[in-house]
């Protein structure tokens, strides 16, 4: 392989690589909207979160579920944040969830990085999804989604 070869294989490979990086950079953090609202009687495993902890710990208006790992670099952060956000709306709790603890839960809801985070209605259903630590304005406004919804329509 020639010199000139290996500088162009070289500079091709680190294209590709910043065009993926850069990719997966703007869809980190996002609202993801769950299509179609579970109910407590949905089945379907990812759509309600009932059963991955006590109805104590559950907000009555509204839950944010942080899926975290021991060596994860940007939870505490994220922890953070949540706890702010929930401390500022009466019936909303954070629920942090070991992933070293409780493996499982990454297969059933498809945690591919952490933090991610669950966006949790009154009724225990799943309905925004931030793959990522959340954007503070996506977060916000999904939030305010699900709490100025009437009760009676979840």
């Amino acid at each position: 392989m020639t010199v000139i070869v290996a500088v162009a294989v070289l500079a091709g490979i680190l294209a590709l690589a910043t065009a993926l990086g850069l990719l997966l950079r703007t869809r980190t953090g996002r609202a993801v909207p769950q299509t179609g609202r579970a109910r407590t009687t949905d089945t379907r495993p990812d759509r309600t979160v009932a059963d991955i902890a006590p109805a104590t710990a559950f907000g009555s208006r509204a839950t944010l579920i942080q899926f975290s790992t021991p060596t994860c670099a940007r939870c505490p952060a994220t922890a953070r944040q949540l706890e702010a956000l929930a401390a500022q709306h009466s019936g909303v709790t954070r629920l942090e969830i070991d992933l070293a603890e409780h493996p499982h839960l990454a297969t059933r809801f498809n945690v591919l990085q952490t933090p991610t985070v669950l966006l949790v209605d009154g009724s225990h259903a799943v309905r925004t999804r931030f793959g990522g630590p959340p954007r503070p304005p996506e977060l916000t406004a999904a939030l305010n989604t699900v709490l100025t919804e009437p009760q009676e329509s979840r």
